[in-house]
């Protein structure tokens, strides 16, 4: 499907003073990693996630038919407004605006919050943009009925890309990808899709406990990082492998090899973090406790044989993952050991989700 196919053809005579709609979304944690991206949010490389059920953002937006030339937008966040929100906003309407041609016929009121602390290393762009993308698709959907349910979450995708290329895997699906590969049938750059196959057992409901090592601001941001992949020594490798992990990665959730799993999981997160200290500038984002959690985790799975393993996103929290039936003994290790890591002892048991949804 190419770009053109998600411009709105609307009958903008038909519009309401006003139309409201709300969307919770989740975050997600991929497990074969995005990093660096081409021009027009175009990953370099495609990557594969869980969704996540209690990492959400909540969403509403108020359309109100504009007043004056310029359509405008306020923004709200866990109700006080949040100017500094704007700037990446008003990027994101910037970039949609061909594809949405009857937002320019609305000022918006975008009232958002999270369930988990901002900017904390857990994907709050993921689970903001693909709360918008889908707010505004319900918008086309009330304009134009006519769209399939297919078409609704391809284009929500498709849009939430463009704010967050994260946020294109968390519109849809318990497992997505995305990123055009050869072992993922119908998979593009421009979307997410669903995971196509039967996912085993032993990743059914798997379970995320979130370790909040450092809840402040990150010093540097995923958007610079991504760009410092342009001129990485290591780019190109990195890319291959990306593609190469994403394949057996496929293989593993069909499967079920959790020591498979493991192994590949715990590679990526730590090859993220590789190109971090590589790139030029470099820099570290995890913190001392970071490590600690790594090396007991290690440790514990060397002692018990329990199928724990961790992964990373850009930044300094570790998500811990492990299947169900493991999670009273692996809960008690959380507790006893890892807590104490943790700012203010503080994590969130999460487990697979199934995507956005309107609420």
């Amino acid at each position: 499907m190419i770009e053109e196919l998600f411009i709105a053809k609307n009958d903008l005579s038909v519009l309401k003073q006003q139309y409201m709609f709300q969307a919770q979304a989740p975050s997600n944690i991929a497990l074969v990693k995005y990093w660096g991206k081409k021009p027009h949010q175009i990953p370099a490389n495609p990557s594969i996630s869980f969704t996540l059920s209690n990492c959400h953002t909540t969403t509403k937006i108020i359309f109100n038919q504009k007043k004056k030339s310029l359509a405008t937008f306020e923004v709200f966040f866990e109700g006080a407004k949040k100017n500094s929100f704007k700037p990446k906003l008003q990027t994101f309407f910037e970039r949609i605006a061909p594809y949405v041609p009857f937002l320019a016929a609305f000022d918006m009121e975008i009232h958002t919050s999270n369930s988990f602390p901002h900017s904390s290393g857990i994907a709050s762009s993921a689970s903001g943009m693909a709360a918008m993308a889908h707010c505004i698709m319900q918008l086309e959907k009330t304009l134009d009925t006519q769209i399939s349910e297919d078409y609704f979450y391809q284009k929500a995708s498709f849009l939430a890309r463009l704010g967050s290329g994260s946020a294109s895997r968390s519109i849809k699906g318990n497992v997505v990808v995305w990123g055009e590969n050869e072992s993922i049938p119908k998979s593009s750059d421009l979307y997410g899709v669903p995971f196509p196959f039967e996912l085993h057992t032993n990743f059914k409901n798997y379970k995320d406990t979130i370790l909040l090592v450092d809840k402040g601001e990150k010093q540097v941001s995923s958007t610079v990082g991504h760009q410092l992949m342009h001129q990485h020594p290591f780019a190109k490798q990195r890319f291959e492998q990306a593609h190469d992990n994403l394949k057996k990665m496929t293989s593993i959730l069909q499967n079920g090899d959790l020591d498979a799993f493991i192994a590949l999981v715990e590679s990526e997160a730590l090859t993220l973090h590789a190109m971090m200290m590589t790139s030029l500038p470099y820099f570290i984002l995890m913190k001392p406790n970071t490590l600690k959690i790594l090396e007991s985790v290690w440790a514990f799975r060397k002692e018990t044989g329990l199928k724990l393993c961790f992964t990373l996103d850009a930044g300094a929290n570790v998500h811990l993952l492990y299947p169900t039936y493991q999670e009273k003994q692996i809960n008690d290790f959380i507790t006893r050991e890892l807590a104490a890591y943790c700012q203010n002892n503080h994590y969130i048991c999460d487990s697979l989700g199934s995507g956005t949804h309107a609420i």
